[in-house]
C-alpha cells in the first residue's frame, strides 16, 4: 500500500502560479510512473501530466501544455506540478497518482486549486 501525501493547493488570481507537491509515505517512488489528474464537481477525473520516475518523456494534456511542468526531486522523493499562467478553468481538485507496471494505482487525497478571475 502506498499513501500519497499532497500539498500546495490554494487560492490564486488568474495569471498567477502555484506549485503542488506529492510524496509517498514510507517508501520511494523508484520504479513508479507518477502523474497528476484533476476533477471538478460533476465531471470525471481528467489527466493533467505524467512522467516516469526513472526519467524520460513527460506527457501533458493539451489544455496545460506550455503552462504546467511536472518534475521530480529524487533526493527528496517528491514529485511536483508547477502551474503557471493559471486560468479560472484550471480550478479543480488536483490528485497525485502513482503506479508501477500493472500493479495497483494509488491516489493522493487531493488538493484544492482555485483560480479567481
Amino acid at each position: 500500500q502506498v499513501q500519497l501525501v499532497e500539498s500546495g493547493g490554494g487560492l490564486v488570481q488568474a495569471g498567477g502560479s502555484l506549485r503542488l507537491s506529492c510524496a509517498p509515505s514510507g517508501r520511494t517512488f523508484y520504479g513508479y510512473d507518477v502523474g497528476w489528474y484533476r476533477q471538478t464537481p460533476g465531471m470525471e477525473r481528467e489527466f493533467v501530466a505524467r512522467m516516469r520516475w526513472s526519467g524520460g518523456t513527460k506527457e501533458y494534456a493539451d489544455s496545460v501544455k506550455g503552462r504546467f511542468t511536472i518534475s521530480r526531486d529524487v533526493a527528496k522523493n517528491t514529485a511536483y506540478l508547477d502551474m503557471n499562467l493559471l486560468k479560472a478553468d484550471d480550478t479543480a481538485i488536483y490528485y497525485c497518482r502513482a503506479n508501477r507496471g500493472n500493479g495497483p494505482v494509488y491516489w493522493g487525497q487531493g488538493t484544492q486549486v482555485t483560480v479567481s478571475s
